[in-house]
């Protein structure tokens, strides 16, 4: 069977294919085991982190004003497949990708920053971590807003759980204002995150 032909089949695949070039590199480089895991942690952070702030501009730049557009088309097909198919899955990879990016770069910066302590200088933006520890509250924050108020008012607009049409228009704006302010802050969030090494570290 083709792996391609399924999306479960497409990810494992990718993830061998990674771990046969991380092998090659790592034999050809002779890398030690803390560099591989400081290697390992950055990757796992970086994809993902795509996973995550993909589906976060995909809600905000296309989701949602298509929603609002399908809800204004009178007489159109309406948003209720996106609604009952699209949102829920997207939520799903959405919260889990938000989790496994902030523990993978809470790893990353153990092994690359010199362990708690490096973490407690990025945290209380000490010089050195700065930039980092700008990347590291913004990203922290948007985890927050992911699980404490974008995920359980989403919950009520889909109608995973019981909610009445006020609750409902309530939690509509809830969670767009908070899934608004992740979209602000992680342009910022991304800058820090590159620019550490990249010549902003200071």
């Amino acid at each position: 069977m083709n792996p391609l032909k399924s999306v479960n089949g497409s990810i494992v695949t990718s993830l061998v294919l990674a771990a046969i070039v991380a092998v090659w590199a790592t034999v050809l480089v002779g890398r030690d085991l803390a560099e591989v895991s400081t290697v390992l942690a950055r990757w796992l952070h970086i994809l993902s982190g795509v996973m995550w702030i993909g589906l976060l501009y995909y809600f905000n730049v296309v989701q949602v004003p298509g929603l609002a557009a399908a809800a204004a088309d009178q007489g159109g097909p309406g948003g209720a497949g996106i609604s009952k198919y699209i949102a829920p899955r997207a939520l799903l990879w959405f919260r889990w990708a938000a989790v496994v990016t902030w523990v993978t770069g809470a790893w990353y910066m153990l092994q690359f920053y010199g362990g708690g302590a490096g973490i407690h200088k990025a945290f209380t933006l000490q010089e050195g971590f700065r930039v980092i520890g700008a990347g590291a509250w913004m990203g922290t924050i948007m985890l927050f807003n992911v699980w404490v108020f974008i995920w359980p008012n989403q919950k009520k607009v889909l109608g995973m759980v019981p909610a009445s049409d006020e609750e409902k228009a309530k939690a509509r704006t809830t969670a767009l204002l908070a899934s608004r302010t992740n979209f602000v802050l992680s342009v910022p969030m991304l800058l820090c995150m590159g620019g550490q090494s990249h010549g902003l570290g200071f």
